[in-house]
């Protein structure tokens, strides 16, 4: 074998473990969140009792979670909205307030019975759908579940 050919061989060894490497690194920062697993932290948002069927009660959750060395509390507020079927069994459905239109806080206005936005006028039913105004889809809905008298919320 002669030399021009062993270091040519040599070199593209040393380019496909470079390669390799940067492919391993690089791709396990881009699709490891994606597989990563999504904790399920169910908050008490309060007790069923408290809810009037079928109304949009603001809620404020706080969330504490660890960044570095200080513990973050996160707060958000939801709208829990309980209906109760003919049999009598309560469901509550936990609609975010943060209009999905540019992100401003909506709030309940009992008299017109929507859900409004006064950033630019969005407007939702009880449910969350768009009644008017600009934004493009209703507001998100969250996972909710009720154990025993409490409303569980997922975040």
């Amino acid at each position: 074998m002669e030399r021009r050919r062993f270091l040519s061989g040599v070199i593209a060894a040393v380019h496909g473990v470079i390669g390799g490497t940067l492919a391993m690194v690089l791709g396990s920062a881009v699709f490891s969140p994606s597989f990563a697993r999504r904790r399920e932290n169910w908050l008490a948002a309060g007790p069923l009792g408290d809810l009037i069927d079928n109304e949009p009660t603001p809620v404020t959750l706080r969330l504490a979670r660890d960044d570095g060395y200080a513990q973050i509390v996160d707060r958000q507020v939801v709208f829990l909205v309980k209906r109760t079927s003919s049999t009598g069994e309560a469901q509550v459905t936990a609609l975010s307030s943060v209009c999905t239109h540019l992100g401003c806080r909506v709030s309940w206005d009992a008299e017109k019975e929507a859900l409004q936005c006064p950033c630019h006028g969005g407007v939702y039913d009880r449910s969350g759908a768009v009644v008017a105004g600009p934004p493009p889809v209703p507001l998100e809905t969250l996972p909710t579940k009720i154990e025993g008298e409490q409303v569980l919320v997922q975040l």
